[in-house]
Order: structure tokens, then sequence, then C-alpha cells
């Protein structure tokens, strides 16, 4: 069965003998480079100039695990190496005598694969894992970009940003139907450091 094709209109790509010229591109090229060449200037010069200062909470830099009151808040649930594209993360869990019942023995992550999607940040029940402002660091070895579960921990007051403006993009309806008394979560270690600043019931 022969396929028809539509074919463009007469007339569609015939030019003018002012366009054959390419006058008018020229010119708009020019025009643009010309406006351009008075503005001020956006370009950082890197890494003679940090740019740490213009990222927003927003942006996605190298993965960590957030530490509160001197433990990590992983409970070893492994869906963040579940849902990891390039399977960047290696992790095992142990058992504790802490309410929470497990936690991270081994967590590494390969940074040579990290593609910083920040979905392990997404499906953490915890927000255990969030992605840092760090964006500038090197590696001298293939082992030396194993990140292990000691170089990964970072408290949590200096990733508040983060976890502010994580706070304000989930589910901005969170709350608003159906409360609920955060210490009937007290196994989560976020919801236990909730009820521990007065944070009782979420509004």
């Amino acid at each position: 069965m022969p396929v028809r094709v539509r074919t463009a209109p007469p007339g569609e790509r015939k030019l003018s003998w002012w366009e054959k010229l390419h006058f008018p591109a020229i010119f708009s090229g020019m025009a643009y480079t010309l406006g351009r060449m008075f503005k001020k200037r956006f370009t950082v010069q890197y890494p003679e100039e940090s740019v740490a200062a213009a990222l927003g909470p927003e942006f996605r830099g190298r993965p960590v695990l957030v530490v509160e009151n001197g433990k990590e808040r992983c409970v070893a649930c492994g869906l963040c190496a579940r849902v990891c594209p390039p399977f960047a993360i290696h992790m095992q869990a142990a058992e504790t005598d802490d309410p929470k019942e497990r936690y991270p023995a081994v967590f590494e992550i390969n940074m040579l694969r990290c593609i910083y999607c920040g979905l392990c940040e997404e499906v953490c029940p915890e927000e255990a894992i969030v992605m840092s402002p760090e964006y500038d660091f090197v590696f001298r070895s293939r082992e030396g970009a194993i990140y292990t579960k000691e170089r990964l921990l970072v408290d949590k007051k200096d990733l508040e940003p983060r976890l502010k403006w994580l706070d304000s993009m989930r589910n901005p309806q969170f709350g608003k139907r159906f409360r609920f008394r955060v210490s009937n979560n007290i196994h989560a270690v976020k919801a236990r450091g909730m009820v521990v600043e007065g944070d009782e019931a979420v509004s």
C-alpha cells in the first residue's frame, strides 16, 4: 500500500532576492552580539571564583547521609539502592536494639556512576539521604570515588536549607485533610526528632 507523503505548499521555501543575500540573518546575529557586549557579564571564572553563593537549595550536588542526634537517619530499607538507575548505591543492613530496628552496616556510593538525578532522595521515607550543595570534588583513583558511610555522613544542621526546601516541595496538602500525631510513628528517626523539638502534631 503506497504511503501518501504530505508535501510543503508551493512557494513556502521560496526566498526573496533580499533573503537570498542572507543579509537579514547576518544583521540579526550582529545586532544580538552587539547588544550583549554592553550588558553585565554573568560568566564566572571557575575555579578561581566560587559559584557556591549562586546555588540555591534546589541544587543537586553530592548525595550524603543525614546525621541527627549523633546517629544516621537511615533505617536500611534499601529503597535508594533499588531505585538508583546506574546502580551506584550499595548497602547492607544490620539489626540493632534501637526501636528503629535496623541500620546500614555498609553504605557505599560509587560517585563515578552517580548521575545526581535525586531519585534516592525522593524515595527515602526518612529523608536520610539528600543531595548536598557540594559540587567541587575530585578523585585520584577509582577506589577513591567510592564513598563509604563514614565519608557520606553529614550533620543535619549543615543540610537545613535543602531539608526545608524538600518540605516545601513535597505534597502541599500533607496534613491539611488528615491530622495525626507524630508520636504514632515514633519508630522513625525523623519522627522522634520532631517529638523532641516539641512538634507533636502535623498541621
